[in-house]
């Protein structure tokens, strides 16, 4: 994903009710959503989310503490070689590529930001190893700074089931939830998203039918939920008022 922000446009105002309605009942459940990766300094959440992609955030936590043990700062990071720091990431995905990223993404901090991180999306976006999606993490969880909203597998999918967008890149589906949300809310509703798609509406083995927040918004639901049954029997009901234009049994049609 590019860093430049995506254009926004003025949503519906029912789009913007029903978005605030899913944000709310999600905050209601999730009052804890927050970041799940580990971390204390800027620079290990930078590392730990270059470190998620295609990981999942478990995994990444428990290769995290021995590799920031061994590496305490950024110049540290810096003067390591790439196979220093891949020994600690073995056990994830891709690790040799992402010791590489670490490496160089620490060496630019150190010879360009004075060892501090960029608190900008156009400057992370320069680094090795990170993209919008890993700059709005580290901007809005690090610095409290909303550029964009962050756009995993778990936003993707249910910012399509909960009716939020029907696009099917990340960039549109940024796009899309930016219009909806002011953006105050940004970087706690991917979080909230998160929670419920790990918790909840997964990919695979979703309990949608058995919860109450998808049964009112998630399209993941089977028909058999109580918002589309009463909406059957609201239009059953309609239809039982209409007036019959079938002949009645006995009586020849005219």
């Amino acid at each position: 994903m590019s860093g430049a922000t995506p254009r926004r446009t003025a949503p519906n105002p029912e789009a913007r009710r029903r978005a605030a309605a899913v944000f709310q009942a999600l905050a209601k459940r999730y009052p804890e959503a927050h970041c799940e990766l580990n971390w204390k300094r800027p620079h290990e959440l930078l590392i730990a989310t270059i470190l998620s992609a295609q990981a999942t955030d478990v995994a990444v936590n428990k290769a995290t503490p021995g590799l920031f043990a061994a590496f305490p700062t950024p110049a540290d990071f810096s003067r390591a070689t790439a196979d220093q720091i891949a020994v600690h990431l073995q056990t994830l995905n891709f690790w040799r590529m992402k010791a590489r990223a670490v490496q160089e993404s620490m060496a630019v901090i150190c010879t360009r930001h004075s060892g501090q991180v960029p608190r900008t999306l156009a400057e992370l976006v320069q680094l090795r190893g990170v993209a919008r999606k890993t700059a709005n993490v580290v901007l809005g969880n690090a610095f409290e700074m909303s550029e964009g909203v962050v756009v995993d597998t778990h936003v993707l999918r249910l910012a399509r089931r909960f009716g939020l967008t029907r696009a099917t890149t990340p960039e549109a589906v940024e796009r899309d939830l930016m219009r909806l949300f002011p953006r105050e809310r940004w970087c706690l509703l991917s979080h909230l998203l998160i929670f419920h798609g790990r918790r909840v509406c997964k990919a695979r083995g979703a309990t949608c039918d058995s919860d109450a927040i998808c049964h009112k918004y998630c399209s993941n639901c089977s028909t058999n939920t109580p918002a589309r049954c009463a909406a059957s029997a609201t239009r059953a009901a309609a239809s039982r008022r209409r007036p019959s234009t079938r002949p009645r049994p006995g009586r020849p049609a005219r």
